[in-house]
């Protein structure tokens, strides 16, 4: 089956899906579609990739992307704002500013228990774990068994990757790109640890005056 044939069915799948498709997926689907006939995993991947080319030419305001382990249709960044005037602010999901900084340490320190985020913050984070789990933006992966109290363990969600259009945790930006802040080391709590106390001697001079002077 040559591949300019194959394209639309491909394309259509993938306009048609609510959500990221993935390659399995669509050579299942074309596979029952073409009655039995083997449809080469190659064969889709190499029609996904002229997709991809053709919707990449300046005069498409969307492209294809592969976003959440799967195939979608997303408008370009430079159309957001329009778009965004479809509907206004109701899909917009607003997050307050003490769940983005937990989210982000989320993202970034992935898999990470509560008290981990706690010690990074600085305070409780109760709420704002629990809000970014009712939006979906973070789900339990596990449990750190050789901690005590074998705590949960958070990650961020398919959801989370899909909103930002990117398909793993490995395709977030590099803190360096998108933050101007040195990033602090908590200084080691034996390193911290007041040292042995110099000597100090008080010295009479023949004048009458104290001199003070330090020794080992």
């Amino acid at each position: 089956m040559d591949i300019e044939h194959l394209m639309p069915h491909v394309e259509a799948l993938i306009f048609a899906s609510e959500r990221p498709i993935t390659m399995m997926e669509v050579v299942d689907m074309l596979t029952q579609h073409f009655e039995g006939e083997e449809v080469p995993e190659s064969r889709v991947a190499a029609a996904v990739e002229a997709i991809r080319e053709k919707y990449d030419a300046e005069y498409y305001p969307f492209q294809l992307r592969e976003v959440g382990g799967g195939y979608q249709f997303l408008t370009k960044k430079e159309y957001h704002k329009t778009v965004l005037q479809l509907n206004g602010d109701k899909h917009i999901k607003k997050l307050s500013t003490a769940a983005m900084e937990t989210l982000a340490i989320i993202a970034y320190k992935q898999p990470i228990t509560k008290s981990e985020i706690e010690y990074i913050r600085g305070v409780s984070v109760d709420y704002s774990v629990q809000k970014l789990l009712d939006k979906e933006l973070i789900s339990i992966v596990g449990r750190k068994e050789d901690a005590v109290g074998k705590p949960l363990i958070y990650g961020t969600s398919k959801n989370f990757m899909d909103y930002l259009g990117i398909n793993s945790s490995d395709d977030l930006p590099e803190l360096k790109d998108i933050m101007n802040i040195d990033i602090v080391i908590p200084t080691d709590g034996s390193e911290a640890e007041p040292g042995e106390p110099e000597a100090r001697v008080m010295m009479v001079e023949a004048d009458g005056s104290l001199n003070e002077q330090t020794g080992e």
